[in-house]
C-alpha cells in the first residue's frame, strides 16, 4: 500500500537527513506503514478492555476460553483495544472498535502453530470483566501483564528483505542502513509488538508459508519457488494473482521476547500472526496462520 502523504514527506525528510538519496525511490516503494506497540507499566488490573500484553484478558463472561484440539486451554498472550490501536493505522485495514485477542497451542514445532485470534465487538465487550486463566495452559510459564500502548511507525525492509545492492554504496554500508531504520520505526526500548511491517526472519519467505497453508492447506517444504508454484496452480495458473496473494499476507501481530513479561520464542525469537488482507478487510479473524522465529 502506498504511503499517505504525511508518511511520504516524513519518509523523504529522514532519507535526505542520512543522505540515502541514491535509494529513495526503492525505500519509498518497499517501506510499510505500521504500528508499534511499548510496555507503558505492569498490569494492576484496575481498568477492563485496554490493551494489554501477557497475564490475564478481559472476556464477557459467556465467551468460553479457547481450546486446543485435544480439549487443552490455550494460552493468553495479548489483547488489544482496536478503538486506541487503529487510531494509529495508516492502511485503516483494522477493525475501528472492539477487542482483539491471541492466544497460542503448544509452540512446538515452529510452524503452523495452533492457536486462536478472537476478535469481539465493542458490545460484546461491555461487560467484559479480568478473567484468571485456568490452572494448566498450553505453555508452562507464566506471563506477566503490562499494559500496552500503540503509536504509528514506517516499517522499511529488514535484513531478510532488503535489496542489499540497492541500499549499501561507497559511503553507505549496512550498518549506516539499520540507522536509518531506526529513525523511520523510532525504534524504543520498551517495543514488544509490531502490526504489519515485516517479519524477523533469515530468508524472506514467511508470507510464502503463511499463504501457502492459508490458501492451500499445505506445508512448506522451505522452497520460495515451490510454494509459488502451488500457489500458482491454486490460482488457476496466474502467476501475477499469486504473486499479489503473497503481498496480500498480512503480519497481523509479531510478538517479541521480552524479559519482563517472560516471554521467550525458542531461542529469544518472535512469534507470528498472519492474515490475508480480505480477510483483514472483512473483519475475519477466523483464518489466520502462526509461526514462530529463532535464530
Amino acid at each position: 500500500m502506498q504511503l499517505n502523504e504525511h508518511n511520504l514527506i516524513k519518509m523523504q525528510n529522514i532519507i535526505k537527513e542520512h543522505q540515502f538519496e541514491h535509494a529513495a525511490d526503492y525505500l519509498i516503494e518497499h517501506t510499510q506503514q505500521g504500528i508499534r506497540l511499548s510496555k507503558k507499566g505492569a498490569e494492576d488490573y484496575a481498568r477492563p478492555c485496554h490493551s494489554r500484553i501477557g497475564g490475564d484478558p478481559d472476556l464477557p463472561e459467556e465467551t468460553e476460553w479457547p481450546l486446543t484440539s485435544d480439549g487443552t486451554p490455550m494460552t493468553f498472550l495479548a489483547q488489544l483495544q482496536l478503538r486506541d490501536v487503529a487510531a494509529h493505522d495508516a492502511t485503516v485495514s483494522l477493525p475501528l472498535g472492539g477487542m482483539l485477542y491471541f492466544f497460542i497451542g503448544v509452540d512446538e514445532p515452529a510452524y503452523n502453530i495452533e492457536h486462536r485470534v478472537l476478535y469481539l465487538t465493542e458490545d460484546q465487550t461491555a461487560a467484559a470483566v479480568r478473567r484468571r486463566a485456568p490452572e494448566e495452559t498450553t505453555l508452562e510459564e507464566e506471563f506477566t501483564g503490562y499494559r500496552i500502548e500503540a503509536r504509528a511507525t514506517l516499517e522499511p525492509p529488514n535484513y531478510a528483505y532488503v535489496d542489499d545492492e540497492i541500499v549499501e554504496d561507497e559511503e553507505h554500508d549496512f550498518e549506516s542502513y539499520e540507522d536509518l531504520c531506526h529513525q523511520l520505526t523510532g525504534l524504543e526500548s520498551d517495543d514488544i509488538a509490531t502490526i504489519f511491517g515485516y517479519p524477523s526472519t533469515q530468508h524472506g519467505d514467511c508470507e510464502h508459508e503463511a499463504a501457502l497453508m492459508l490458501l492451500t492447506g499445505s506445508e512448506y517444504n522451505y522452497s520460495m519457488e515451490a510454494a509459488m508454484q502451488q500457489i500458482t496452480d491454486h490460482c488457476g495458473g496466474n502467476a501475477e494473482r499469486a504473486q499479489q496473494e503473497i503481498r496480500d499476507t498480512l503480519l497481523l501481530l509479531a510478538i517479541d521476547s521480552d524479559d519482563d513479561v517472560g516471554f521467550c520464542w525458542w531461542d529469544a525469537g518472535e512469534l507470528q500472526f498472519y492474515i490475508r488482507k480480505e480477510d483483514l478487510m472483512a473483519g475475519n479473524f477466523e483464518r489466520t496462520y502462526c509461526s514462530l522465529y529463532s535464530s
